[in-house]
């Protein structure tokens, strides 16, 4: 029987939710439902991705519609950050935290990936394909450095609206001092290089899957 992804997503929010409901009846504290704002943020960019028109024309929409994606693409990657909560001390099984920490993770790279290929079939309207990899690396690198933003200095996508100096200020410090912001490159660098890896292996996996058919 075959299942529709969305299908599958829903599975991954339902059993996500009865797993904080579960922690929360457990433990008697609400720590951990931040992770629902949190998949919302992911969920975004993906539904944000299914707005580009099917046709094989150029449309000036589909230009607001990848600006809006970029904005929030960051915040898919952002949840696997959600791990560091692991180190907290709490009555609930280490066990349990790990498998909805790694849950909420992996349905928050899903939908970031997903989205991400749609955006690199609306960028073949624009580029020739042989670009593809590359701005689709840039893209993951600036993915990358949204989730140091938000990770480590604490800014989200709704600060582009609400305190847009702030944030272009702290881009533009490490941006013109690079070399006084080691840790934020280091950190880019390496979240790049490890999105990179999962995102092509994933691409990759249906061809390799029919070879071993």
């Amino acid at each position: 029987m075959a299942f529709r992804f969305q299908n599958l997503l829903f599975s991954f929010f339902a059993l996500i939710a009865a797993m904080i409901i579960c922690r929360a009846w457990y433990s008697g504290e609400l720590l951990f439902i931040f992770l629902v704002w949190n998949i919302f943020l992911a969920w975004l960019p993906f539904a944000i991705s299914g707005l580009f028109s099917k046709g094989p024309g150029k449309n000036w929409k589909d230009g607001v519609v990848f600006l809006l994606w970029l904005a929030f693409f960051p915040n898919s990657l952002y949840i696997i950050t959600d791990l560091i909560h692991l180190q907290l001390e709490t009555d609930v099984p280490k066990w349990f935290d790990a498998i909805l920490l790694f849950l909420s993770s992996t349905v928050g790279l899903l939908m970031a990936f997903i989205s991400l290929f749609r955006v690199e079939r609306f960028l073949e309207k624009l580029l020739s394909t042989r670009f593809i990899p590359l701005v689709t690396i840039t893209l993951l690198f600036l993915g990358s450095f949204g989730v140091y933003l938000g990770r480590f200095l604490r800014w989200n996508s709704w600060d582009i609206i609400s305190d847009p100096p702030g944030l272009f200020s702290a881009i533009a410090d490490r941006l013109i001092y690079p070399f006084d912001h080691l840790r934020t490159w280091g950190i880019t660098v390496l979240l790049t290089m490890v999105f990179c890896l999962l995102y092509f292996s994933v691409k990759k996996l249906p061809s390799y899957l029919s070879r071993t058919a």
